[in-house]
């Protein structure tokens, strides 16, 4: 197998590995659930993976990568700080069920116990967090938003959003998602002191 086409594999593999992790879940996800719908056979995938942990990890390790390019990508858009907040908030809040949201949740829920998952979900956390407090920041900088703890205010909406993930995803009959967006708009507004209206 050449080089380039095992990367090319790899890349499909972890593609794959990240749907099927979020229909089965960490636990349920076998190395021959990965192969099928990969059309691959598991010899395959244990020639890119040692072992299912390892599997699991590097696939998770993928997923953060993906989310945090389009996060980059997001965040060089020219554009002034309150633009910038309303892409923000709205790729982050979950309005739709998102296969990703389940495959962070269960990863959230595993990072106790496996070291490695836990130091690729808190690279992700702190970044997405860090994102908001730059923003925050910016537009405190030109007077667009009153905030006088950005870091604190960051924390506090991405948890609130977190928080209506885990619910609205684990329970998704509890209250529509059609709310969430209304109410991260209110929490972000009375924590930047902006009308609701101006993140919609």
């Amino acid at each position: 197998m050449t080089r380039r086409l095992a990367e090319v594999r790899l890349d499909a593999l972890l593609r794959t590995a990240c749907d099927v992790i979020a229909e089965r879940g960490l636990a349920n996800t076998r190395t021959a659930d990965v192969a099928r719908a990969a059309g691959v056979s598991q010899a395959l995938v244990f020639y890119h993976f040692a072992t299912k942990e390892r599997l699991l990890a590097q696939a998770f390790a993928y997923a953060t990568e993906q989310d945090l390019l389009k996060l980059d990508a997001l965040l060089k858009t020219p554009a002034t700080p309150l633009e910038r907040l309303r892409k923000l908030v709205r790729h982050y809040t979950p309005t739709t069920r998102v296969k990703s949201w389940t495959m962070w949740i269960d990863g959230w829920a595993e990072s106790p116990r496996a070291p490695e998952l836990e130091k690729i979900s808190r690279r992700r956390v702190l970044r997405w967090r860090e994102a908001l407090r730059e923003v925050i920041t910016d537009g405190v900088r030109d007077g667009a938003f009153e905030c006088a703890d950005a870091e604190g205010a960051a924390w506090r909406i991405a948890s609130l959003i977190d928080g209506l993930a885990i619910q609205s995803s684990a329970h998704p009959r509890i209250f529509p998602r059609t709310s969430i967006s209304g109410w991260v708009n209110e929490a972000v507004s009375r924590e930047l002191s902006l009308k609701p209206e101006q993140l919609a």
